[in-house]
């Protein structure tokens, strides 16, 4: 396996690292409450998901 002759620089490292960074998470509505939630997943405020039952939730009092 090839070794580094010469140690890379911290600028160098930091170039190539420049592309590493968090991205929001798309939201969507929810169909059956209207509350807001990450795509793809069921939604907290009453656990439907894409027009089903996915979480049976208590009822809020």
């Amino acid at each position: 396996m090839a070794h580094p002759k010469r140690r890379q620089s911290k600028s160098r490292s930091a170039k190539r690292r420049t592309h590493y960074k968090a991205v929001t998470p798309t939201l969507a509505v929810c169909s059956n409450c209207g509350a807001l939630h990450v795509y793809h997943t069921v939604c907290g405020e009453c656990g439907f998901y894409r027009g089903k039952v996915a979480i049976e939730k208590p009822e809020a009092v």
